[in-house]
């Protein structure tokens, strides 16, 4: 892997990681366009430490607050939150990594984002804030983040999304499922060390920290602009542009093409 496709596929891990459209889905697209199919989980697990950096540096105040409190009504949330994950990552982590690697889903998983971004979209304006949240809504916000195992789904999509159809203020909607990402990458991160020396080896000390730099910078802008976007704005935007390239994709997987 060349500086290039490092600094690239680190821009497309940091854009999509934090906006709706699923990083998965798009490093999947962005390996194979520059021939690093092989990359594997070492290449994965650097980027999503450069956006994992990302989230602690723009939530390092909250973050040293949980710290102070780790037992507070916050972290308790953020805990019930992410049970549904870790259930679904313990239990089908092989079968959804091999969804990943051969991308034969990818199609559907884009379709389904905007499935669910699109409903977002036409749901009821929310008003509830962070100290409002109940422990069902948190669960219920994990529930979706635990379908976005599957490649193409987007986590802050979906997460976002079920904020949204539980009467939450949009503005927390997209706070809340950033905060409630750092746990569940944290645990992915944790979870691929052990296959990381096998399988990076070969991609190169120089271009992986321009990957992970890459990430990092870029997830915190997107981080930043999407909290602001969703206040503002709908979610149509985006599940616009998904079901476009789901069905793209499913059409050049039809021609044997992609």
């Amino acid at each position: 892997m060349d500086s290039i496709a490092a600094i690239v596929l680190g821009i497309i891990q940091g854009l999509t990681e934090f906006l709706p459209i699923s990083s998965t889905g798009h490093l999947y697209i962005g390996r194979k366009l520059f021939g690093l199919q092989d990359a594997g989980i070492f290449l994965d697990t650097m980027l999503h430490i450069g956006t994992f950096i990302a989230l602690i540096v723009y939530y390092k105040d909250i973050l040293l607050k949980l710290l102070k409190d780790p037992f507070g009504r916050l972290s308790r949330l953020l805990a019930a939150g992410t049970i549904p994950a870790v259930i679904a990552g313990l239990c089908f982590s092989n079968f959804f990594e091999s969804l990943s690697v051969t991308g034969l889903t990818i199609g559907w998983e884009f379709l389904l984002t905007g499935l669910f971004l699109w409903l977002a979209g036409n749901a009821k304006r929310g008003h509830k804030k962070l100290e409002e949240l109940s422990y069902f809504d948190s669960i219920w916000i994990g529930g979706f983040q635990a379908l976005a195992i599957f490649p193409a789904v987007s986590r802050s999509g979906l997460t976002i999304a079920g904020a949204l159809f539980r009467n939450i203020d949009k503005e927390t909607a997209a706070y809340f499922s950033f905060l409630l990402s750092i746990p569940a990458v944290f645990g992915a991160i944790l979870f691929q060390m052990k296959d990381l020396a096998a399988s990076g080896a070969h991609l190169g000390l120089v271009p992986m920290f321009l990957a992970t730099l890459s990430s990092a910078l870029f997830g915190y802008i997107a981080v930043k602009w999407m909290i602001g976007f969703v206040k503002k704005h709908s979610l149509k935007w985006f599940a616009g542009y998904v079901i476009l390239l789901g069905t793209f994709i499913l059409v050049m997987q039809g021609l044997k093409i992609f």
